[in-house]
């Protein structure tokens, strides 16, 4: 059965991309305009109520949010990307996939839109300190697991990526050459010619 993923090239869903180019898996793109406000219309609310995207249908499946769904993709089409369940690494996976969107995501929202937050608060604590735990899980390292690229550095790899290319955080060494090795994989340059291509084909370049 092929998967189905509600898409729009300036949303997540882009990233998402890449996780299914990494997996290997059939799928189609469901392209719901954002710039018209289809996220919020009957058949994407009907399977997320947040009406957002990305959104995966797999059969009767239904999983949303970007991290969610890259995980997904690794435990079910492309165990190669996933430590197994009783592997050591497996906690460190599962951190740095998390971190993404729950500490460097907010954090660099707060620090760009002016936000007072108590660090104590705050889940995501201080951008400083944001900074310096995402280059801690990357330092010295390939990638977050070492020498083996995994779902992880999709997710936590797209995060710096993205946030790099829209000068969001600063090309520090680290995740300078970190996010080089990533551009440099074959998966993520189908993804990214895929992107280019909807934007294209929508009129927005």
């Amino acid at each position: 059965m092929t998967l189905s993923l509600y898409y729009h090239p300036y949303s997540r869903a882009a990233g998402t991309l890449w996780a299914l180019e990494e997996s290997g898996v059939d799928h189609d793109l469901k392209v719901i305009d954002i710039m018209k406000g289809e996220q919020k219309g009957p058949e994407l609310m009907a399977k997320n109520p947040m009406g957002k995207l990305p959104t995966l249908v797999d059969g009767d499946v239904v999983v949303t949010e970007a991290a969610a769904i890259a995980l997904y993709l690794a435990d079910r089409y492309a165990p190669g990307l996933a430590p197994a369940l009783d592997d050591p690494q497996r906690g460190t996976y599962l951190r740095w996939s998390l971190f993404a969107p729950s500490v460097i995501e907010p954090a660099v929202m707060a620090r760009h839109s002016g936000w007072a937050v108590r660090e104590v608060s705050a889940g995501w604590g201080s951008f400083d300190a944001m900074l310096a735990t995402a280059e801690s899980a990357i330092a010295g390292k390939a990638f977050v697991l070492g020498d083996r690229f995994s779902m992880a550095d999709v997710v936590f790899g797209g995060t710096l990526r993205f946030m790099l290319g829209f000068k969001q955080i600063e090309p520090t060494p680290v995740f300078a050459d970190y996010v080089a090795r990533l551009d440099a994989r074959p998966a993520c340059q189908r993804a990214d010619a895929r992107n280019a291509a909807m934007r294209k084909e929508l009129g927005l370049q």
